[in-house]
């Protein structure tokens, strides 16, 4: 995966996370800021992108979410502790292997926005406003709900779910980074043993198995930081890990004006990570700010399914 993106990020601002962090102080071991760190309010000139004459909207025939990818009936809980008892991870991060940083070459000519919703103490707000402007542009995208913000907001997730626009995806039951050994990232503890690697990822899965009537295809951690043990559990879930290549809102702290760069800067092929629990951030005015350039560029967006098919 090309790193450049989010180096730059964490070189230069500082705040960039992979997910939702919660309100309490933020990580000392990390040098990103997390998530509910207060939206700058000093304005970032944005780079110079002459307007559309017009403003295209995104054509867009979803495709069935396939199940293939999901077993039918889950390995139980002792069948995982079992088989991963003792096993010590080699890798850790936000980019090790099982977790898909791009979309495959077939695909590549699109980009995958994908928004995270972290609930509990990482905010379990709505942006009306972001998923508005992806309606009003036509443009399709993959939600990862946490359990805690599908409780926090069942009229909405049932809005969301009932859109043919959009994946529901799985960010976890508590929202955790995902561990065999306890890693923590950005202050948030990780799941310490693979039983607790099976209870973020299955708990939610369950859960919206149950809401949307078949299981969801893709999970993203709490912080999206995972060792290479735990990304085999959630294969063995059924569980297709999506990371990113853009970390376009700096887990929902960068200013609209630099979101709107960091999506103009998305290449073919991106996974694009933003933030959709969060409304007072600069993220939707970011996103409304780029669309349409990017539309009339010629780009094309899909949801994760019908890219990895």
């Amino acid at each position: 995966m090309s790193l450049s993106r989010r180096t730059l990020l964490v070189a230069t601002a500082g705040t960039a996370l992979a997910a939702c962090a919660p309100t309490a102080s933020p990580a000392t071991s990390s040098t990103m800021s997390p998530a509910t760190s207060p939206v700058p309010t000093a304005a970032v000139e944005p780079p110079t992108v002459a307007p559309p004459t017009v403003t295209p909207t995104a054509t867009f025939t979803p495709t069935p979410a396939p199940t293939s990818a999901t077993p039918a009936t889950l390995p139980a809980r002792a069948v995982i502790t079992a088989r991963y008892a003792g096993v010590a991870p080699a890798a850790w991060g936000l980019d090790v292997p099982g977790v898909l940083t791009a979309l495959p070459r077939s695909a590549a000519p699109a980009v995958a926005l994908t928004f995270d919703a972290c609930g509990g103490p990482g905010g379990s707000g709505y942006d009306a406003a972001l998923v508005g402007t992806l309606r009003e542009h036509g443009v399709p995208a993959t939600l990862f709900l946490n359990a805690r913000w599908i409780d926090a907001n069942p009229a909405v997730f049932d809005a969301l779910a009932a859109d043919p626009l959009f994946e529901i995806a799985n960010h976890g039951t508590a929202h955790r980074p995902l561990s065999v050994t306890g890693r923590a990232a950005y202050g948030i503890a990780g799941t310490r043993d693979p039983g607790e690697v099976y209870d973020e990822i299955a708990g939610n899965q369950a859960k919206l198995t149950a809401l949307l009537g078949r299981p969801p295809g893709f999970f993203r951690s709490g912080t999206a930081h995972y060792d290479d043990v735990a990304t085999r559990i959630a294969d063995d879930l059924g569980q297709r890990i999506a990371g990113f290549s853009t970390n376009a809102d700096g887990g929902a702290t960068l200013p609209a004006a630099q979101v709107q760069r960091e999506l103009l800067d998305v290449a073919p092929g991106g996974i694009v990570l933003a933030h959709m629990n969060h409304p007072a951030s600069g993220t939707a005015r970011g996103l409304a700010a780029a669309l349409p350039a990017l539309l009339a560029a010629g780009r094309t967006f899909t949801r994760l399914s019908d890219a990895f098919r």
